[in-house]
């Protein structure tokens, strides 16, 4: 998921140098939305390891 983060925010910094707002604009809000994503699903992954007594690590 962070890898398409990625990508979307590459797209998005492309779109914006060739002059295509719209696209940069909506390239930056899927990137962002997606990091978001992946930042709440790594902390859970996180919490749950920890009250399973595994390793966080």
């Amino acid at each position: 998921m962070l890898g398409w983060a990625l990508v979307f925010a590459v797209l998005a910094l492309i779109a914006g140098v060739l002059g295509f707002a719209g696209l940069a604009g909506l390239a930056a809000t899927i990137a962002k939305v997606l990091f978001v994503v992946f930042l709440v699903l790594l902390v859970a992954s996180f919490v749950i390891r920890a009250f399973r007594g595994q390793s966080v690590v």
